[in-house]
């Protein structure tokens, strides 16, 4: 099969260290996190074996916290080739491998442990020659510092590039469901869809990140993008048993998008993304059964003045003051009071 996919934790790191076990000539890895043992091991080991690894790491986030220095310096030390990502971008949030030429994995996984263990995560695996590439052109492009920006031409999803038109047009497409798991809706282009998708007759489903797991500068637009799609009718959901970092959009169950795309505005215009589009019935298959499981396993967020005002104030989380949230009720009452004057 020409694409496959990978599910986190379900399958555990296994095929991504098979496929670096496996590979004769070369490696070429992106990768936002790198930090986890078993993968730092395989990749040192194809170096010795005589690979030609290369490996560009994200080096700080915006806020300049810096959490790939130790992996970087182990790296080097074993001769492997490594280098800052493209200082184009604000971040480098793309998750890649490309193995020898022929295999790519674009992921919404870091190589964290935890994101092999506690997440859900997801990879797809490709041997399309137009879209491995792709991948290789954009890699090529930014270890040498050259632009290279995704196009209405290109049969990848990047940004900065095509990433906010061709996710739009996704959900645009989409005649009887779609469900998405994304730690954060706060595109308005994305949002506005969702819920024109919604008010077309769709079933939207969302998974999200609760509120207090989003950085304080965050929850304006991550709340109120919320609030506004289950305004409409949109249900919003959050995993029981499992963290959720994966980046997914399932339409019609037939078709998805999988890859490191956040639904935010920093993601389509100022980061390195990459994501793929597939509609390979054994991958949707597998992406629908495992929709309805996490679904099952999930439960409504409550996102009530009063709701939010608990979580935040439960997980010492400032910030409830810019969401300017009062009481549902009072706001009822007064409402009943104003309503009742003015018949008077």
């Amino acid at each position: 099969m020409s694409r496959s996919l990978i599910v986190m934790p379900d399958d555990s790191s296994k095929p991504i260290l098979d496929a670096i076990n496996g590979a004769t000539k070369s490696l070429r890895v992106k990768m936002f996190l790198f930090s986890d043992p078993s993968l730092l091991k395989a990749v040192i080991a194809a170096q010795h074996r005589g690979v030609q690894v290369r490996i560009m790491l994200n080096p700080a986030r915006r806020s300049g916290e810096s959490e790939n220095k130790e992996s970087h310096k182990k790296l080097v030390a074993a001769g492997v080739k490594v280098i800052d990502s493209n200082p184009e971008y604000d971040v480098t949030h793309e998750k890649s491998m490309v193995v020898d030429d022929e295999t790519a994995f674009v992921k919404s996984l870091n190589w964290e442990t935890k994101n092999l263990t506690e997440t859900r995560d997801y990879a797809i695996v490709t041997s399309h020659a137009h879209e491995v590439a792709e991948i290789i052109e954009c890699f090529e492009a930014d270890w040498n510092r050259k632009p290279f920006r995704g196009t209405e031409n290109s049969h990848l999803i990047w940004c900065c590039g095509n990433g906010r038109e061709r996710i739009a047009e996704f959900i645009d497409g989409a005649k009887e469901s779609i469900f998405l798991q994304n730690e954060r809706y706060q595109d308005a282009v994305i949002i506005e869809r969702l819920v024109r998708a919604a008010n077309r007759g769709v079933k939207v489903h969302i998974m999200a990140r609760p509120p207090h797991k989003l950085k304080k500068e965050k929850l304006v637009e991550a709340v109120g993008g919320m609030r506004i799609m289950e305004d409409v009718g949109i249900k919003i959901h959050k995993l029981k048993h499992l963290k959720l970092h994966a980046k997914m959009l399932l339409a019609d169950h037939a078709r998805a998008i999988v890859g490191s795309i956040n639904l935010a505005p920093g993601s389509f215009d100022t980061r390195r993304e990459l994501a793929i589009a597939v509609d390979d019935k054994h991958v949707v298959k597998r992406l629908s059964k495992i929709a309805k499981h996490d679904w099952k396993h999930s439960h409504p967020l409550d996102l009530t003045d009063e709701g939010l005002l608990n979580e935040l104030k439960e997980h010492k989380m400032k910030g409830a003051e810019r969401l300017a949230l009062g009481s549902d009720d009072k706001k009822k009452k007064k409402h009943k009071k104003d309503k009742k004057g003015k018949k008077k």
